[in-house]
């Protein structure tokens, strides 16, 4: 049997610099500096050596670090390896990691998101910002130092993205607080904690607004892409004519084209505001639908498709299209607001015609809803002037597109 209590406590206090053992596998070891701490010596069967430590000789007393010895030497009796042990101990007392949290909570939210495309997006933006700092920590053990070595190095430089990133990490806590997995305040938290520590994001950066064509450059625009080919190109001009945004005009199926009755409906699931939009189509708009239509397979095919069968084209299709055109001065998101402008400016339209043309919100629900059947056909003569005002064309004084009742 081994020979164990070595050690006396003055001696472990006059140790000189070396180690010595107090038996059973113990050992202090004493640095030039004058520091010492404990390490334990063992050898699994057929093993090869190994040494654990087992803290600092000021924070942990002989005592301690005999009773820390005498259980390693039981769990080696019963075949357990002590380091593995212990690290089998920390990952439970760390807790869930906050990469597993993250997917859960993703998975439970699954259904209340938009689109696949949003679901894709924050599982992105963690893979890409947050796991490779704090993917593999405890949710338990997450604090504020370790959400600002997040959050800091893009604050500045993607204001937008690091707001999202804060409010995704805040997300994953609390769903780990309510399931138990964390306990004490969201270190995530912006009011009356994180906007102590970083800057407002609106001060970091000004926003910066998708460049616009002035609403009187629009005729002439459009004759220039008239002359482009392609899908892509007759894409754009849909986009442009509808006031649409460039994922809702790509996105279009022809199972959300009634023809007959001039409308298209775009599914809820497919809006910012999750909600259904309806769009009075001009007879400009109704023509490139006409170009469009030997491309039909089945209800559910893109209008604009792609090379690609039974897929639309990708978003960078339309700018595309512009780049072509020498036009780096606009975007295709840019054309809202030449609409916007140009009903504001040109028109006698009430805004909130123009407003619901864009699918935004009537601040006023009561309104919204009282005046929705009114409104549907004051826009299909605000889209008929927009699009005669486009190819250059005069608009006749109280001109309507009737609109003719389908499904």
């Amino acid at each position: 049997m081994a020979v164990v209590g070595k050690l006396s406590a003055r001696r472990v206090q006059t140790a000189k610099p070396g180690k010595i053992g107090d038996g059973g596998g113990l050992w202090l070891t004493t640095l030039p500096s004058g520091a010492k701490y404990w390490s334990f010596r063992y050898q699994m069967t057929g093993g090869r050596p190994r040494e654990m430590g087992l803290g600092s000789e000021a924070d942990v007393t002989l005592a301690e670090a005999r009773e820390a010895a005498r259980e390693n030497r039981r769990l080696i009796r019963a075949g357990i390896d002590p380091m593995a042990h212990r690290a089998a101990e920390r990952a439970e007392q760390r807790g869930m990691a906050f990469a597993d949290v993250a997917a859960l909570y993703i998975e439970a939210h699954a259904d209340t998101w938009r689109n696949e495309k949003h679901r894709a997006q924050w599982g992105a933006t963690l893979r890409a910002y947050v796991f490779p700092k704090i993917g593999s920590m405890g949710v338990n053990q997450i604090g504020v130092g370790d959400v600002l070595a997040v959050l800091e190095p893009i604050w500045r430089e993607k204001p937008e993205t690091a707001s999202r990133v804060r409010g995704r990490i805040e997300s994953v806590l609390d769903y780990a607080a309510a399931r138990h997995w964390r306990t004490g305040d969201n270190p995530a938290r912006w009011s009356g904690h994180l906007d102590t520590l970083l800057p407002e994001r609106a001060k970091v950066r000004k926003v910066q607004h998708h460049a616009a064509l002035s609403w009187r450059d629009l005729p002439g625009f459009m004759a220039d892409l008239a002359k482009q080919p392609g899908s892509a190109a007759r894409a754009l001009a849909f986009t442009i004519l509808t006031a649409a945004r460039t994922s809702e005009a790509l996105g279009a199926t022809w199972a959300e084209i009634d023809l007959a009755a001039r409308m298209w409906t775009i599914p809820a699931e497919r809006m910012k505001a999750s909600r259904e939009h309806r769009v009075p189509l001009s007879d400009a708009a109704m023509a490139i639908l006409a170009e469009m239509v030997a491309h039909r397979r089945r209800d559910t095919s893109p209008v604009f498709p792609s090379p690609r069968p039974g897929k639309p084209l990708s978003g960078m299709a339309m700018s595309a299209v512009l780049k072509r055109m020498g036009r780096d001065d606009v975007t295709v998101h840019g054309f809202r607001s030449t609409f916007r402008d140009w009903a504001a400016e040109a028109t006698a339209f009430e805004r909130d015609v123009a407003e619901m043309a864009l699918a935004h919100t009537v601040a006023n629900r009561v309104e919204a809803a009282y005046r929705r059947g009114e409104l549907i056909e004051k826009r299909a003569r605000l889209m008929q002037d927009w699009a005669a005002y486009a190819e250059g064309r005069s608009v006749p004084a109280g001109s309507v597109v009737p609109i003719r009742r389908g499904r």
